[in-house]
């Protein structure tokens, strides 16, 4: 059975991820690609879906009595205290320069220490059983397409279709384990070198870490935050995924369970930002780049999301011979919101755009195209209903986040005209900015509760809402900004304070069009903790913030959404869209001096 969602380690190297458990199992890895299908999908299912765990021997799984980063990278140690001494299991992933590997190196600390590697390789998210075999003393496990070889200096051998090692640790001792991905009709892969591998990989994440320009009391926080959304960067494109998973519930049990190995830009473009405001513009400038492929000369048929290499087609399936996390049902692999229309996705583009330009980043004349074509798009749509910032899957509606942040593009655009930088109708596009402010401000808010609404004509209310004195639609000290802060503490926040994104049905089906509930969502929460500083509430601010901080497991990761119910993480995991948001708020409170120590 999976471990909880906060039991997880993420290792990575920029191309693809792993999950390791706490009881040294590789419970998830999808290879040569984040959105390959996974040769270990045990996170879904059970170990008969593929898993690899290391571990001390004949004790069974035991979760590690320690584990840490070390320091600032993505090299994973676990210890164990056992009877016969401790030993330490090193897990890493170094960033890609030939085939994709995980490596694993066993280090005696004290004693010697009976382990046991235990490696079965299912394809096709635990589908097909691959065919084992040797190959010049190398183990290799093939299946159609795919070939992944283990090397490892002690004896492997076969039973009930896993591969097994028995082996003992002495102190100082070290034995590496290291599986790598290769086509199958391709040679075998080069003979990894673990040692020099993790050097070469411990000095990447410690040089790109130097680059961070945060230095405030909240740097750690920040710093493995920016190393968890560097890890979901595909370097050879500058994509960005969402997460590294799918179908993790947002409810256990439920059935809301989506893919996120996908490139959302509305995602993408608000971790541009954070990057950007931390000192990283190489990454800034790789993602627009990859946006302008992406969007390619078609505008006007922009989508919402993209695969890493700019991929349109993300058809959505279910895979039925997985039970799912925790029995959570259906596992879908493909995202149907693709087709989707959200109209807020024009507005982070163009801000993100705008923040690119306005930092300094080298100039790209088609990036500037791009936002008068987006805009000229905008001024013909913008009055149309949508799904919206959460994907409903009910119907169209007149989102008032969505009309938000199309005169967020407007604004910018407005903005970079203004700027001498490009040429537009200045005068047509003021008046269309107005025209979207008056529309928002008459139809969207409700004058008797003091608050803006989910949608025009509706009661409800919706977290979304947080970001209007964000992206400047109106003054933090405006009496409706207020007043809509206040109703969502009221009537949207769950007993510990956190922020659910709009009222679920249950049993029934709500907005989104959708049975059940889910957490309460971790990045709306961070925003209500950024517009409590906004409006002076900076005390406030700063414990809801370090409230949050406390729901990162210990290696500092996040998911999607807190079960305030089931006190657990919820959702894909990490999830870009929490870490983003705790870098903006560290951001925040560090330059309004509100921190505690």
């Amino acid at each position: 059975m999976a471990g909880r969602i906060e039991d997880y380690a993420l290792i990575g190297d920029m191309q693809t991820a792993a999950l390791v458990c706490r009881d040294g199992t590789v419970d998830w890895l999808c290879l040569p690609r984040f959105d390959s299908p996974a040769v270990f999908a045990g996170l879904l299912g059970t170990e008969e879906h593929g898993y690899w765990r290391i571990g001390p021997a004949g004790e069974g799984p035991r979760a590690a009595d320690r584990r840490r980063y070390r320091g600032d990278s993505l090299v994973l140690e676990s210890e164990w205290d056992t009877p016969r001494g401790t030993v330490r299991v090193i897990d890493f992933m170094p960033p890609r320069d030939g085939a994709p590997q995980v490596i694993r190196i066993v280090e005696g600390v004290s004693g010697r220490v009976p382990m046991r590697s235990e490696l079965r390789m299912r394809f096709a998210y635990g589908w097909v059983v691959p065919w084992v075999h040797k190959v010049d003393g190398r183990t290799v496990a093939v299946a159609g397409p795919d070939s992944v070889w283990l090397d490892t200096s002690v004896e492997t051998y076969g039973k009930d279709l896993t591969t097994l090692s028995d082996f003992t640790v002495s102190p100082g001792e070290r034995i590496a384990f290291t599986i790598s991905w290769q086509p199958s009709h391709h040679p075998p892969p080069a003979l990894a070198e673990p040692e020099a591998s993790l050097e070469a990989t411990e000095e990447f994440w410690r040089e790109w870490v130097e680059h961070c320009t945060y230095h405030g009391p909240y740097r750690d926080a920040v710093v493995r935050s920016l190393i968890t959304l560097k890890a979901l960067t595909y370097a050879p494109t500058g994509g960005i995924v969402a997460a590294p998973t799918t179908s993790l519930p947002e409810c256990i049990g439920g059935i809301r369970n989506w893919d996120y190995r996908f490139t959302w830009l509305r995602d993408a473009a608000i971790t541009l930002s954070s990057l950007l405001r931390t000192g990283y513009r190489e990454e800034a400038r790789a993602w627009r780049e990859w946006l302008l492929r992406a969007v390619a000369g078609d505008p006007e048929n922009l989508q919402i999301m993209y695969g890493i290499a700019g991929e349109r087609e993300l058809g959505e399936n279910e895979l039925n011979w997985l039970p799912g996390y925790e029995d959570s049902r259906p596992v879908r692999v493909g995202n149907g919101a693709a087709g989707q229309l959200q109209l807020d996705v024009y507005g982070e583009v163009t801000e993100a755009l705008h923040l690119a330009h306005m930092t300094g980043l080298a100039r790209n004349d088609y990036a500037s195209l791009l936002q008068i074509k987006l805009i000229e798009w905008v001024e013909k749509h913008w009055d149309e209903p949508d799904e919206g910032i959460w994907e409903v899957r009910g119907p169209r509606r007149h989102f008032v986040h969505s009309k938000v942040m199309t005169w967020v593009a407007v604004d910018r655009t407005v903005k970079l005209i203004e700027s001498g930088d490009v040429d537009g109708p200045l005068e047509r596009w003021k008046d269309l900015r107005e025209t979207i402010h008056r529309d928002v401000c008459e139809k969207g808010y409700d004058k008797e509760r003091n608050t803006f609404t989910q949608s025009y004509g509706s009661q409800e209310l919706d977290a979304s809402l947080l970001l209007i004195p964000q992206v400047g639609f109106l003054p933090p000290d405006d009496k409706r900004v207020i007043g809509t802060i206040e109703a969502i503490q009221r009537e949207l926040s769950t007993e510990d304070g956190f922020v659910l994104r709009y009222p679920t049905a249950g049993e029934g089906l709500g907005v989104d069009g959708l049975e059940g509930d889910e957490g309460a969502f971790l990045a709306c929460s961070f925003w209500l903790a950024d517009d409590l500083a906004m409006i002076g509430r900076v005390e406030e601010a700063r414990k809801l913030f370090e409230k949050l901080l406390s729901l990162r497991n210990d290696l500092g990761l996040l998911a999607e959404e807190w079960d305030p119910r089931l006190k657990r993480q919820v959702g894909n995991f990490p999830q870009a869209f929490s870490h983003v948001p705790l870098i903006d708020t560290a951001l925040r409170l560090t330059a309004s001096g509100a921190y505690g120590g």
